[in-house]
C-alpha cells in the first residue's frame, strides 16, 4: 500500500480504499467516503469511512443517492451507506478520486447526524 500523508483527506473527500466487511471475512477495494475530520487523521493515523454501493443494490432507508457523479469522481449511479462505516489506516487509502457535491455532504451530514441520536 503506497503511503498517505495523514492530512491529506478531508470530510467528504471520496477515496479508493480495501473496504473491510462486516458480515465476511473479506476485504474489496472500492469507493468510500471520509467522514471523520483530518486531525482524526493527523492525531492517531485513522480515518472514517461511509460505503459507496452499486444504485443496483437493494436500497436501504438510509442510503444517499449521489447526485452529483461527476463531483464525486464515480463511474456510475451510487449510494452512500452511511449505516456501514470503517475505521482504518490513513496509510491504506489508495488514492483520492473525488469529493461530495454540497447537496450530497448536506444529506450524508444529516443522516450521521441522525445516528448519532
Amino acid at each position: 500500500m503506497p503511503t498517505n500523508r495523514s492530512d491529506d483527506y478531508a470530510a467528504f473527500d471520496v477515496v479508493v480504499v480495501p473496504f473491510p466487511y462486516a458480515d465476511r471475512l473479506i476485504e474489496k477495494r472500492r469507493p468510500a467516503i471520509v467522514v471523520s475530520i483530518p486531525e482524526l487523521a493527523s492525531e492517531y493515523g485513522l480515518a472514517w469511512l461511509a460505503m459507496v454501493t452499486s444504485a443496483d443494490n437493494r436500497r436501504w432507508e438510509c442510503d444517499i443517492v449521489v447526485a452529483d457523479l461527476k463531483a464525486a469522481g464515480l463511474p456510475a449511479p451510487s449510494l452512500v451507506r452511511p449505516a456501514k462505516i470503517a475505521t482504518v489506516d490513513v496509510a491504506r487509502i489508495v488514492r483520492r478520486i473525488g469529493a461530495l457535491g454540497e447537496r450530497d455532504r448536506n444529506g450524508l451530514a444529516e443522516r450521521m447526524r441522525s445516528f448519532l441520536g
